[in-house]
């Protein structure tokens, strides 16, 4: 489900998570007969705060983020398993899942292999354009389990500044990215921001939500921070890239050109006025968690966290917010 990336952030202190998650999939998987899988099929593909994810075989074991509400975890799980998406998002492995990990909830899926991060020319961004648009085209389901929540994009960048304040305030790169926060939350008080209506959204897109399902096909992963709201922000990030000088002209046109081809409604006839915000608010988020994490481990920000933060000094620079919001 997951690319394989190493271990982020304390695992909890009462639970072997991916060893409980080991056995689940491995439950899963062989329904009690014996395990003949490859030794390769079986490890830990995503250790993290927000989600550990384990791979046995043909599937992956999930454990959510701790302190995940039932209510809308239940609704996001429903739109990942509602037929009328099977060909935009991969599905989880039917069957009520009453296991609990730490308190944590744990789901089952497939696994489908991710993108190669080693060959980032073979990257699917016309596909992953596609599958946004055909997702933000979609109608919003009437939920068997309730209604949707908003999906969480706008909510992650602002808890990612509130983190860089907590463990990262006495750097003086922090000054400069609250800088630039205070154009985004200035200009998303502004009237008429954002789109008219309430779409489906992923809540979290980047190359490593896309796997290859049984077939083949590419289809998004991880619903965590799926639901209703403006599609701009499941463009924002490549967006940002793009503005930050990180992802070619070339690269974003193919992916742009693509979503509007697959009648993606995030752009109208003139894109930024639509990508703007949730640009500089994904550059602010991304500066932001390169602050803390650093902060965090003790070491300087690397090559591609630096160019983010230039990139909030720039933003800061060419705009000015209202006095009566420029406080953090």
């Amino acid at each position: 489900m997951d690319a394989e990336i190493p271990h982020q952030g304390p695992r909890p202190p009462d639970a072997d998570v991916p060893g409980a998650l080991a056995r689940i999939a491995g439950a899963a998987v062989h329904a009690g007969g014996a395990c003949r899988c490859d030794p390769g099929e079986i490890r830990v593909l995503a250790d993290r705060e927000d989600g550990t994810v384990v791979r046995h075989g043909g599937l992956v074991a999930k454990a959510h983020a701790p302190g995940i509400e039932d209510g809308p975890h239940a609704a996001r799980l429903a739109l990942a398993a509602d037929p009328d998406l099977a060909g935009i998002l991969l599905p989880p492995v039917p069957g009520p899942r009453a296991e609990r990990v730490a308190g944590r909830p744990v789901t089952v899926w497939p696994y489908g292999p991710p993108v190669d991060p080693a060959d980032p020319d073979a990257a699917p961004w016309e596909e992953a354009a596609r599958l946004l648009a055909l997702l933000h085209r979609t109608p919003p389901p009437a939920g068997p389990v309730g209604p949707l929540p908003a999906m969480r994009a706008p909510e992650k960048a602002a808890l990612a500044v509130a983190r860089m304040r907590r463990t990262a305030g006495h750097r003086p790169a922090t000054a400069t990215v609250l800088a630039a926060w205070r154009t985004v939350t200035a200009t998303a008080a502004a009237p008429g921001t954002g789109a008219t209506r309430a779409y489906l959204c992923h809540g979290d897109f980047h190359l490593g939500q896309l796997v290859r399902d049984f077939s083949g096909d590419w289809r998004l992963i991880d619903v965590d921070d799926a639901g209703l709201g403006d599609p701009a922000w499941d463009l924002a990030r490549p967006a940002a890239w793009f503005a930050a000088g990180l992802l070619p002209a070339e690269v974003w046109s193919r992916f742009l050109g693509a979503y509007e081809a697959a009648g993606g409604p995030a752009c109208g006839a003139d894109p930024w006025a639509r990508l703007d915000l949730p640009a500089r608010a994904l550059t602010v988020q991304t500066a932001a968690l390169a602050l803390a994490k650093s902060t965090a481990e003790g070491r300087e920000i690397d090559e591609v966290e630096g160019v983010m933060i230039d990139t909030c000094a720039r933003i800061a620079d060419t705009r000015t917010a209202p006095t009566s919001a420029a406080s953090p």
